[in-house]
Parts: structure tokens; sequence; C-alpha cells
């Protein structure tokens, strides 16, 4: 190698601070998590976050750019650790230009990096272009001096970027000559080739033109330059290694999964596969939960699952049975926080992020793990080279087993798994759960279909608590009536409402409808998928028909109840993710009348600590008394301004905004008040856990926690009174001063029953039968348990070393029995744990212990005598 030698880290600032000196801005890496993108789950390119620059959908800080972004591709997920040349997480270094610089500087400046400051030896660089791209040609040629004959032209399918319709254009790649030693002998080999002699380190993609779709090409107005560079490919060569797991910072973590598992390099093909797997897979996952991804069964999460649990099966295929990819987290972090801090900052989150969920998958995978085995032993009984659908979908619905480990678990041992039957039987399960939730019917209404001359309920509840509305449709006994008398359970339609219908985890409005001489009582709302407001109740009062005008009239209490727990639930969502971190997400609420249910993403219990901060914010936010402000906006509005959105919910061009001073700015249709001071009080009643990664925190506010305090407070009057307390506030010291009488009261007793045991002691030994030198003692005690067995077996034990002692106590159907032998009854052979092994199974029982003490049970109650005779039987045959 005549080439300088670069660590990973140095190659990477060396990237960014040369284009910084070409006037370009350096831009942090972006999340791997997509913004406003659904079209992927993950980044995987160096350019995908900024596709709206690209586009002009959006104005770019500046018109030159430069990142090392952090990426992540899945496509070939099985193949990583089966080969050296794939990974699933890489950095790709990216300058850019909006409109700004275009094939001239972008091919002059590559090739100026490469040879002047990272050093790369020019002769072992080779250009390839687009086919007809002679501009870049004549750049390449004429500018950078590089002959005819290196310049490779490639043909669409290499050097053309192009996705669809829109903007595309040519590319000029630049490959790096190896050596021949890495090639494949042929005499057409040279860049594009798939062999590893030419490897490809930098590529320039010139946006120049737009495609219609249709395969024709105009000019862009504005021409764009992306680039990419692999850095752990840049590195590969400036180290003169031969993959990505064999760069510096890599090997560093490398070693330290070795260093856990006792696997080196090159022990053998199999442990170099491991190796590489949880190395690649572990570098993932933390990068991943730092950006707030947490394991689950679906989406970006299930990669993540996936990543981790295929990281630890191979841990168990290097022998360790135990939690140990949480440790590798320290390595990664030093190797790579240089560049990005926030790693260090949320290592004990990552950190525990990781343990959970290996510990989990222990669980999961120990249980299936045996019943994998017994199914793939009669699968190779039978000759079988195909593992049955029906086999891996029981390992998946039973013991959790994803299919990509089944698949990989039976490619381990020779067979394929019948995927399409395993995919149809996991849609039949869909469907029957469907079925299952159509049995359960719709929240509206089931039995009947609306026409179209019953409109959709227009909302006024945001403004109004009271409002003339008119009868559209009623509905009693699942029939559409024309009208209903009194008595009559019913649901009754309006053309608009103030009642606001159960949606988004807040309870409905509850109320009355009055007309002359008509009282209808509104105790449930629902909105049905058609739009419409359907009011359940009962017509307490005079006859209600179709077309009548009733004032309908929510109450007030009730709703400003509910107000309460929602404002305080946005309040609870800010002080948790300010606390916790920003990983928290909601997973579902329930807002009722000063009472709020709030499930969030979270892998452990919050700590006490955590708790108080939690406390601590929530009463500042509320005496703060923040304007609460409500704003309909588009929804591209309202992301600008940074709203948050219910992750994973869908919604319309426009949105509500509920905005609380500076403190929340959220998505939501609910009701709220005007000021964070009218939620008055508040208490956290309880802290739990719902799922794995969610936690749940239920609170009271308003009104309620006056009542809690009341019932606190009768509790604790009934506490004092019953403890004979002088007043609810001696309560604690007179409740340690009944605990420490307690506790003197239960030393006396222990006291007499060691007295009364060492007397019936003295007695036994006194009664014992003689055989062969020890003393033999039977006997069945009228009461106690098996821990009064073991003291007066201590003692027996104690007062003779030739006591050879068996004691039965029988409570209702339970028998136990204690076998003690001393210390010369044991010289001599007898063994209290052989003992309980002959005779417990007499009493239709087992047991076991110790040569001086073992224990057992029984559960037939006629053969205790018979039990009893056979320890003389046994002591006698052993002497």
């Amino acid at each position: 190698m005549s080439h300088p030698y670069h660590g990973l880290n140095e190659l990477r600032e060396l990237f960014l601070s040369y284009f910084e000196s070409k006037d370009h801005l350096r831009l942090p890496s972006f999340s791997l998590v997509p913004q406003n993108d659904k079209s992927i789950l993950l980044i995987n390119a160096g350019m995908t976050p900024m596709k709206p620059w690209f586009k002009g959908e959006e104005e770019p800080p500046r018109k030159r750019v430069c990142t090392c972004q952090k990426c992540i591709r899945t496509g070939d997920i099985d193949n990583v650790g089966k080969t050296a040349r794939h990974g699933t997480y890489f950095e790709m270094l990216g300058n850019f230009s909006f409109g700004d610089y275009f094939k001239h500087d972008a091919i002059n400046w590559s090739w100026e990096f490469l040879t002047r400051v990272v050093g790369l030896e020019g002769e072992r660089l080779y250009p390839s272009i687009y086919l007809d791209d002679e501009q870049a040609f004549d750049i390449w040629h004429n500018e950078v001096g590089i002959p005819a004959e290196k310049i490779t032209r490639l043909g669409k399918e290499d050097n053309f970027w192009e996705h669809g319709s829109g903007p595309c254009g040519p590319c000029s790649e630049i490959y790096y000559d190896r050596g021949e030693e890495f090639g494949c002998g042929s005499p057409d080999c040279g860049p594009g080739c798939d062999c590893d002699r030419y490897i490809e380190i930098w590529n320039n993609v010139f946006t120049q033109f737009d495609n219609d779709g249709k395969g024709n090409y105009t000019e862009l107005a504005q021409k764009n330059i992306d680039t990419g560079m692999g850095l752990e490919r840049l590195a590969c060569v400036c180290q003169n290694v031969n993959s990505l797991f064999d760069v510096d910072t890599v090997m560093n973590i490398t070693n330290k999964v070795s260093e856990l598992t006792g696997a080196y390099y090159g022990q053998s093909q199999k442990r170099d596969v491991s190796l590489r797997v949880i190395t690649d897979h572990i570098r993932s996952a933390t990068f991943m939960i730092c950006d707030g991804i947490l394991p689950s069964n679906e989406g970006r999460g299930y990669v993540l699952r996936r990543l981790l649990r295929r990281a630890a099966r191979h841990g168990k295929l290097l022998g360790v049975n135990n939690p140990f990819l949480y440790e590798v987290v320290a390595t990664v972090i030093h190797e790579n926080e240089c560049q990005y801090p926030d790693l260090r900052e949320k290592q004990t989150y990552i950190t525990k992020v990781i343990r959970t969920e290996e510990e989990n998958f222990a669980r999961t995978i120990d249980g299936g793990m045996k019943i994998f085995a017994d199914l793939l032993a009669e699968h190779k009984a039978k000759g079988e080279q195909v593992f049955s659908g029906a086999d891996a979908f029981k390992l998946y619905d039973t013991f959790g087993f994803p299919i990509d480990l089944t698949r990989e678990m039976a490619a381990d041992e020779g067979l394929t798994v019948d995927e399409e039957a395993f995919q149809k039987l996991m849609d039949e399960q869909k469907v029957r759960a469907r079925e299952a939730r159509k049995a359960l019917g719709d929240l509206g209404w089931a039995g009947i279909e609306f026409g179209k001359e019953v409109p959709s309920t227009e909302f006024v509840g945001y403004e109004k608590d009271e409002a003339d509305c008119k009868v559209v449709a009623i509905i009693a006994d699942d029939e559409l009536r024309e009208a209903v008398v009194a008595g009559t359970d019913a649901i009754v339609v309006l053309d608009k409402t103030p009642f606001y219908a159960e949606m988004g985890g807040q309870v409905a409005d509850h109320g009355i409808m009055t007309a002359d001489g008509v009282e209808f009582e509104v105790h449930d709302v629902q909105k049905n998928k058609g739009g419409k407001y359907m009011h359940y109740g009962k017509l307490i009062s005079g006859e209600l028909k179709v077309g009548d005008t009733v004032t309908a009239t929510i109450c007030t209490k009730r709703r400003s109840a509910i107000r309460r727990a929602h404002s305080a639930t946005h309040l609870l969502q800010s002080a948790l993710e300010k606390v916790l971190g920003d990983h928290v997400h909601q997973a579902g609420s329930l807002v009722e009348p000063d009472h709020l249910r709030f499930d969030f993403t979270h892998f452990s219990a919050v700590t006490a600590e955590e708790m108080a901060k939690v406390n601590e914010l929530m009463e500042d936010y509320i005496l703060d008394g923040n304007a609460i402000e409500t704003m309909v906006l588009p929804i591209e509005e309202a992301k600008k301004l940074g709203a948050t959105a219910l992750f994973g919910e869908k919604y319309g061009e426009t949105v509500r905004v509920v905005k609380m001073g500076e403190v929340s700015m959220e998505f939501c249709g609910g009701t709220h008040l005007d000021s964070t001071a009218k939620i008055g009080g508040f208490r956290i009643i309880s802290e739990s856990s719902v799922a794995s990664g969610v936690r749940r925190i239920e609170m009271v506010t308003g009104k309620a926690v006056r009542a809690l305090m009341d019932e606190s407070d009768k509790t604790l009057a009934q506490v004092a009174e019953t403890i004979k307390a002088a007043s609810v506030a001696d309560v604690a010291r007179r409740a340690q001063q009944v605990m420490d009488e307690l506790k003197e009261e239960k030393r006396v007793i222990e006291q007499y029953k060691a007295k009364e045991s060492a007397g019936g002691a003295d007695d036994m030994i006194r009664n014992a039968k003689e055989i062969g030198g020890v003393k033999v003692v039977t006997t069945k005690l009228k009461e106690g348990d098996a821990n009064a067995l073991r003291q007066l077996g201590d003692v027996l034990r104690d007062k003779d070393a030739s006591i050879v002692a068996a004691m039965v106590v029988q409570n209702g159907a339970k028998i136990t029995i204690q076998v003690v032998c001393g210390k010369e009854a044991v010289k001599k052979g007898i063994k209290a744990g052989d003992i309980i092994k002959s005779v417990a199974p007499i009493m239709g029982g087992k047991g076991g212990g110790k040569p001086d003490s073992a224990m057992g049970g029984g559960s037939d109650a006629s053969k205790i005598d018979e039990a009893l005779a056979a320890v003389e039987t046994f002591v006698a045959e052993k002497l």
C-alpha cells in the first residue's frame, strides 16, 4: 500500500472539512426515521432526507451542503454475515448542489479530494461515465487529464439514475483498482466487473433531466448534484483491508464481541458468520434506538426487533446463553461518539432497551427451541427436506417465533420452509380476527344502512354547549322509526349537535334533548363511518318524531371535567417527554370526567425520582396559567409550526391543533379548557406496564382530586382509631410503636415455642427405639406446618448425634414428612435424603434433601403409619 493510512473517523472529518472549504454547509446526519416520507421505513441513502430540496418543494438552508448520513438497508439481511460484503448499517458521505455548481466542480473536487487530501494513487483510480455523456468525458479527459482508455462508458443500468418519472440524470463513478490478485482473470475485467478487483468508491449523480414517465427527457432548469460515497468502503481502501468488518472502528466492536463470546475470527467459517452478524446488527440497533425506534412487531420497530433477535441467536450459536449484546453498546458508542454525541447522552437508555429485548427474546426462544428441535427431528425422520408451514405457524402462534428465525434455523439444518402454506395460515388467522371484530358490531349502529337522505352530522360543540337541531333519523328495536313514545330506548340522529361523540380516547358527552313536552336523556354518543352522530338514550316524556326540532344540551359539569382531564393529558405527555426522553410517544389514552389513562412508549418503570420531576413540571404548567388556544390549519403548516401528530394516525388536509403556551402543541380533535390553570389539582394514582415497551399512567384532576383526598383522610382517620393514635398526625409514630410491640411479642412466643419443642424433643429421645447403635424416633404430630417440623428436627439433631427422626404432620389433604439424622447416624450410612426417597412414595408422594435433613410430601393419609414403620425397617436393613 503506497497511500497513507486513515482511520474511519479521520476520513469522515477530512471529507466534511474539505467541502466546508468549498463553501458547503456542513449538516449533521438526519435521523434514521424518515420525516414526512412514508415511502420508506428507514433512511437508506445520503440524499433521501433531502428529497424536498431536490424537488424544489422546500428551500434548502444553503445551495451547497455536505453531510455524513447514517443509513440502514435490510434488503439483503439474510446475506449479512454469510459474506463480508454485506451489512445493514453504513455511513454515506455526500456533497450536494441545489441549482448551484454542476459537473465541472463535482468531478474536479472528487478527484482532488481522493488524490490530494486522502492521498490515493491516481493511477489506481478509474472513472466511469454514462454512454453518451460527452460533457463528463471532456471534463475527465481534458481537465483532470485521465487517458481516454481509462474512462469506462457504462449503460443505463449502471450509470443512469432514475426512479419512475421525475428528475433523473447520468452518473459518473470512480473505481479503485485493488490489484490483479483480487481480479477474476478475465481479459475483459475492468470497472463494473462483478469481481473484487475494481471497487466503486464515489458516485456523482448529475440530475439534469426530467422524465415524463414515457421515455421523454427534457432539460431541467435547476440542475443538481447528488454525490454518494460509502465511508466504510473508502476506509477499506485507505486501510488496505478486505471488508468493512476489518475497518478499524468496526473491528474494535468485533473484538469486544469476541471478548464476551470467546469466539475469534479464523476459528471456523460458522464462527466468522456469527461474529459478523452480531457486529453489524448491534451497530444498526444502537443507532436505531438512539433515534427513538423501539422494538415492536411492525414497521421499523420490527426491523429493530429482527436485528436484535438475529444477533442474539448467533450469540447462542457461539455458546452464549445469557444477555450480552447490551454489553457491546459501550464499545459502539466509544467508536462513534466523536460524530454522534447523542449516543453517549442516551447510552443508559439504549443499553436498557437492548437488554430488555434480549431478556424477552430469551424467554421466547427457550420456550420454542425444544419444540423446534422435536418438529425438526420428525421432518428428518421422514426424510423430508421442507419444514411444513403448519409447524412454522405453530412456532409463530404459540411461541412468537418470527418466520425469518424459523427459516434461518431450518436452513442451518439443510431444510427450506413452506412459506406459502405459512402465509395461508396467517391469512386465515387474520380473517378469523376480522370476523371476530365484525361480530362485535360497529361502534355506531350496525343494523341499519342510512340512505343519502340522512346527512352527516355537523359538530358544533367546540363553540356551543346547546343548540337547536333537527331530528333526521330515529332507530328503536333495530329498525328505523318515524316516531317513538315515552319509555322507549332509542338512537337519535341530528343534523347538527353539541354532543361530542366518543373518539380519540375521549368519552362522549351526556345530556338531554328537549322540545315542547319532550325530554330525551342522552347517555352515550358514537360516530359511525358515515359521519352520523348516534345519540343513545331513552325518551323520558312526550313523543319524538323525525323532522322535529329539539334543543340539544350537554351536561356542562361533565364536559368541564372531561376538558380538565384532556388538557391534563397533553401536559402529562409534554412532561414525560422532557423527563424520560423524546422516545416517549402516545400509545393509547382514555379521557373521562376528571380521570385519565395515558399509555406511552417507555422501556422500564418510571422511577420515583422521575415521577417527582413529572409532578413538578405538571404543577408548573398548571400554576403558570398557560393560555390554551385551538387552530384549524393545513396539515403541512401545522407540521412546520412543530405540532405533534399521534404516531401512526392518518389525518386529512386540514387538522385541528391545540396549543398550550410554549409547553405543548398537538394535533387533537378533543375538547379543552382555555387555560391550564383551570385544571385545578391533579394526582397521579398509578404507573404500570401494559405491554412490552408500553407503560400506563392513571391520573385524576379537578374535583376528583378532592374526592381522592377525602377518601385518603377517611382511611387515615380509621387507621388512627384502630391503632389508638392520639391524632391523625400521630399515626406514623404510633404505627411504628405497634410494629415494635408485635415484634417483641413474636420474639417471646418463639422463645416459648423453642422451649416447648426442646421439652418435646427430650421426651421423644427418651422414648426412642435403639437399632444398631442409633436412636430411631417416628411420630405423627397433631398440629403444625413444615416450618414447625423443621424447627423440631433441628432441635432433635442438635441434642443427640445418633438420632434418626421421622415426623409427619397432616393439614387437610396435604401431608408433610421431615427426616433428620445426627452426625453419628450419618457416619454409619443413614442419610435423611435416602429415607425420604424410600418412604414418601408409600404415601403417594416424593421428596429429598441432604444427609442430615430432608423433607417430602404425600397425599394418602391411610398410609402414614406404614410409611413411619418403613423408616425403622430402612434403618435396620442399613445397619
